[in-house]
């Protein structure tokens, strides 16, 4: 059964949490019959970014979106929006916009792994970057560092 992703009431904690999508992680887009792949940068239980191999979509397009998590294939149809997301000039945002059932309780139990992996943008307890686990650390770094790369490639090609 196909379901539309809910956008979910605004409680006291805010937003559902952005996660960092580890190790270039890849998803297959679709867009009227067409295939190309885009790495995943940022996701929510509302949507997320990425990096598309095609370029640029234009915004309000709609398309399918396939991923492998760890607990199975979840696939869903999207809208893009706009570029630039998360500070990464390459980056395209995408929301959510229907997905089945299965495919919604897997992405679900994929997040909430993921935030348990210290994956998410949500503040953690005044944890001090000394405290931090060192590969935790690293990941954050080689994060900055891909931003930035990002960053001075998009300038080059704009010159």
């Amino acid at each position: 059964m196909l379901v539309t992703v809910k956008k979910s009431q605004k409680s006291s904690r805010g937003r559902a949490p952005r996660i960092r999508v580890p190790n270039s992680e890849r998803a297959l887009f679709t867009i009227n019959g067409a295939h190309f792949v885009g790495v995943l940068k940022r996701l929510s239980l509302s949507g997320g970014s990425a990096v598309l191999a095609k370029g640029p979509i234009a915004y309000g397009t709609m398309g399918d979106i396939a991923l492998n998590t760890v607990y199975g294939k979840v696939t869903g149809h999207v809208e893009f929006l706009q570029t630039g997301a998360d500070g990464v000039p390459l980056a395209q945002a995408f929301r959510f916009l229907a997905m089945e059932d299965e495919s919604t309780r897997r992405f679900a139990k994929a997040a909430e792994e993921m935030v348990r992996e210290g994956y998410s943008d949500a503040p953690v307890e005044k944890q001090s970057a000394l405290s931090a686990p060192a590969s935790e650390s690293l990941g954050r770094l080689l994060q900055s560092v891909r931003s930035l790369a990002a960053t001075i490639v998009a300038s080059r090609e704009k010159n």
